[in-house]
């Protein structure tokens, strides 16, 4: 079977490659052409469009960029039109991905499977339409959207598992790559390595600093990251450093202060240590499935319009995945108008010691129970694979 993805992000980089690589376990004659990155890379096949051309998120990026984003949807439509693939497997990034689904549902015979399902039920509801019409099957890695779109738009889906969940499990068996012992961790050149500390250093225990993998979010949280941490001298401050952030970005924020970068073992970094300040993503879910304790921050434009917005915008009351998930608010989220220094550092306080602390990670049991056990892209691929060849 051929097979064509598009994934436009970092995370669904990683995401794609582990789907990839099932497919190829399902199908020996996997041929693969996509958009994506590094990781899809190096499964194998023909990387058409680097994702680092394509990722511009938030309305000024995607304005002054956008001749270039049409430039690549029209690129992406004719070389899918020109390959002819088994099926086109779109991977989140919604914005760009729909206009294809669009596209190659009017233009092609080719069915459409959208793997990570677009994120409507927080906000743009009326792009179900769009999915109903373009979309042969959609697969969800979130358990509670099989309620929002079977039950509330009769529209069946596929829930597979979350993939973040099976890499963490992963992780912790050994089986994931970076599951190594801190002396492998790749630090910065900017500061000493975590396997060469000090016997002070190593004694110390560590506050985990994950602030975002886009610039913007970098720059926006992560100063205010590190004042916060001030208030905790007893703590040593690790930074895990972003796929496709150069060190030398990093350099202008921990220049001077006692945080230390560590690049590509966000992993490693977690299982070290005792709390996190974390912007809200994946790395939320990440964070809470390796146990540790954290505060969800994401600084905002205009904060108490944002903070406005966000309640009369938004269809759902929390931004991370941990609190969309149990339903219920396990972490505390400091977004917009309730992102400041002193919150953080309250918030922080709270989690390092105490019943606050307990009352989180029996929070993360609940989270770890409703995602279940299935391996998603495993999962996703064994459906995939049936549903081409019964069609075939």
């Amino acid at each position: 079977m051929k097979y064509y993805l598009i994934a436009g992000e970092a995370s669904g980089d990683l995401h794609a490659s582990h789907l990839m690589q099932s497919l190829k376990n399902a199908d020996p004659a996997a041929q693969f052409r996509f958009f994506g990155g590094d990781l899809m890379q190096a499964v194998g096949g023909t990387l058409v469009k680097h994702y680092r051309e394509l990722a511009y998120m938030g309305f000024i990026p995607v304005l002054l960029h956008l001749p270039a984003i049409l430039r690549n949807m029209t690129s992406a439509k004719r070389d899918i039109a020109d390959w002819q693939p088994d099926v086109v497997i779109l991977v989140d990034y919604p914005g760009f991905n729909l206009d294809i689904a669009k596209f190659v549902r009017a233009k092609t015979a080719i069915p459409v499977y959208y793997y990570i399902a677009p994120k409507i039920w927080a906000w743009k509801e009326y792009r179900i339409k769009r999915i109903k019409r373009d979309v042969a099957e959609l697969f969800s890695i979130l358990p509670f959207e099989v309620d929002f779109f079977e039950k509330k738009h009769h529209y069946p889906i596929h829930y597979v598992g979350n993939p973040t969940a099976s890499e963490v499990r992963d992780a912790l068996s050994g089986a994931h790559p970076s599951a190594r012992p801190k002396d492998a961790c790749n630090a910065s050149p900017l500061n000493p390595p975590l396997g060469q500390r000090t016997l002070a250093w190593q004694e110390r225990p560590t506050i985990a600093l994950l602030a975002g993998s886009r610039r913007q979010e970098i720059k926006d949280n992560l100063p205010a990251m590190i004042e916060a941490c001030e208030a905790f001298p007893q703590y040593d401050l690790v930074l895990a450093g972003a796929p496709g952030i150069d060190e030398s970005y990093y350099a202008q924020f921990i220049k001077d202060t006692r945080v230390r970068l560590v690049m590509n073992q966000t992993y490693d970094v977690l299982r070290e240590a005792r709390a996190a300040l974390v912007t809200s993503g994946t790395a939320t879910l990440e964070t809470a499935l390796l146990r540790v304790p954290q505060v969800v921050c994401y600084e905002t434009p205009l904060p108490r319009l944002i903070g406005y917005l966000r309640k009369r915008v938004l269809s759902v009351r929390w931004v991370s995945l941990v609190n969309l998930i149990a339903n219920r608010e396990v972490v505390a989220e400091l977004v917009a108008d309730s992102f400041t220094v002193a919150n953080i550092r309250r918030e922080l306080q709270l989690i390092l010691d105490g019943p606050r602390r307990r009352q989180m990670l029996e929070g993360y049991d609940e989270v770890e129970r409703r995602l279940g056990t299935k391996n998603a892209p495993d999962e996703a691929a064994a459906i995939i694979y049936r549903l081409l060849t019964k069609k075939s």
